[in-house]
């Protein structure tokens, strides 16, 4: 792989006074620096995660505390949308038109101008009477969160994987808190919320982390085909499932903080000593359970008692789609006219940004610990021209092991697993992996 280009969070995770921080994301209206193209938004990048990064108490959503849920109901979402019409459609027309209008008459009507920022206020308007209205209703008990449906947590989790970092800003009651979740609600991270949450407790804990805009529900995906699911064959070998949901809108650097702040809790407050913790992702999941292993944190060693790390589909080396988007957002700046939907297509989270490249190359791994990865291909081969190409759908073979075109490794010794025919979700629960799993995380080895 070649260099890598800079790219950035919205914001930086909470750090040790050390660690370099990142500016402000600039706004999407401002005026391109000198010597920038119209369009190109200055992203920066936060520092690598190479060795011990603070895990200090986070101020941010991504951080778990105890009652922290999203409380939001239908007409916040409502005005969540009116924000993004906002920013994103109507800044873009805005845009466009005005360059346009440069190009032909040599200047930006002014009606339209006029128009434009009637528009703009009415949208403002309207987003803040629905927030009003929302938090009034509820009050009354009139409706109910999102948080408390299915499929209102399915579209949180989507809206926070595609917005999160902006939602997290403007929409708090939104913005999704990286927790450990049981029966679809927040476990309070304590003696007394682990011991309700989980009475039969064993000290082999095994936690899972979804990917970009899932929820924990997607363990179960295909369950009643295959007739259980990762964590329930898991538990019939004396491990006790954990299922964690984060909001993969923010930084795989914030949410790895977070999570390494999270994992320290549970070990500390676990019903019973905790003997074994291994840890399980999907997608990007895998990715912040990697940045939170370079984590070092105060709540206590609990890396040393990782044993296992097993990623599913994860991007190690990027994704293609990530990479497209943001190949086609800096070609679009390249004309005036083209350089809002640029910016358009900039308004994607800082997760997604993150997926580009996925971790930096030397971010470590923890040396006790056994990796085991899993690939899939659409193609029986790996070497067939369609695996070469897609992969499995999302996420290519060389990516999803960790091994680049000069055949570095980035898990020397690791456990590979080609799931042949498979797309990005089959590997979510494959009678492969379920196999692979119990031989790897079997507790008498």
């Amino acid at each position: 792989m070649g260099p890598r280009s800079p790219r950035s969070p919205t914001r930086s995770p909470t750090r040790s006074p050390t660690t370099p921080t990142t500016p402000p994301r600039p706004r999407r209206t401002d005026p391109p620096a000198p010597g920038r193209r119209p369009g190109c938004v200055d992203r920066p990048r936060p520092g690598p995660q190479t060795g011990a990064v603070s895990a200090q108490p986070s101020t941010t959503t991504a951080t778990a505390t105890a009652g922290a849920s999203t409380r939001a109901g239908t007409l916040g979402a409502l005005a969540l949308g009116a924000d993004l019409a906002h920013d994103a459609v109507l800044g873009t027309v805005r845009e466009v038109h005005g360059a346009i209008g440069r190009r032909v008459h040599g200047r930006e009507g002014r009606v339209a101008g006029l128009v434009y920022a009637g528009v703009g206020h009415g949208l403002r308007a309207t987003s803040s009477a629905l927030r009003s209205a929302d938090r009034s209703l509820l009050r009354a008990g009139v409706g109910r969160p999102l948080e408390d449906s299915t499929g209102g947590r399915v579209a949180l989790s989507a809206l926070n994987g595609l917005f999160g970092d902006r939602i997290h800003e403007r929409s708090p009651g939104l913005s999704i808190s990286l927790a450990v979740r049981r029966g679809g609600r927040d476990v309070a991270p304590t003696s007394d919320g682990f011991a309700a949450a989980f009475p039969g407790a064993t000290g082999e804990v095994v936690c899972f982390l979804h990917g970009l805009g899932e929820t924990e529900d997607v363990w179960r995906l295909r369950e009643r085909e295959a007739g259980t699911s990762y964590p329930e064959r898991l538990a019939g070998l004396g491990w006790t499932p954990v299922q964690l949901r984060a909001n993969s809108g923010l930084t795989l650097a914030e949410n790895g903080v977070a999570l390494a702040s999270l994992l320290g809790d549970l070990v500390a407050a676990w019903p019973v000593p905790v003997r074994r913790l291994a840890l399980v992702g999907h997608s990007m999941g895998g990715l912040i359970v990697r940045s939170a292993c370079a984590v070092s944190s105060s709540a206590g060693p609990w890396q040393h008692l990782v044993t296992d790390v097993v990623t599913l589909g994860t991007p190690h080396l990027g994704a293609p789609i990530a990479r497209a988007l943001t190949a086609g957002s800096a070609g679009l700046s390249l004309l005036p006219e083209s350089a809002p939907f640029g910016r358009f297509l900039d308004h994607r989270s800082a997760g997604i940004l993150d997926l580009r490249d996925g971790l930096p190359r030397d971010v470590r791994n923890l040396p006790h610990a056994r990796y085991h990865l899993v690939a899939g291909t659409l193609a029986r081969s790996p070497r067939h021209p369609v695996s070469q190409v897609v992969g499995d759908l999302l996420v290519r073979y060389p990516s999803a092991t960790g091994r680049d075109r000069r055949g570095a490794e980035m898990f020397p010794g690791a456990d590979v697993l080609h799931v042949p025919g498979a797309d990005h979700f089959a590997l979510l629960n494959h009678p492969d992996v379920h196999r692979a799993l119990e031989s790897w995380l079997s507790l008498r080895r």
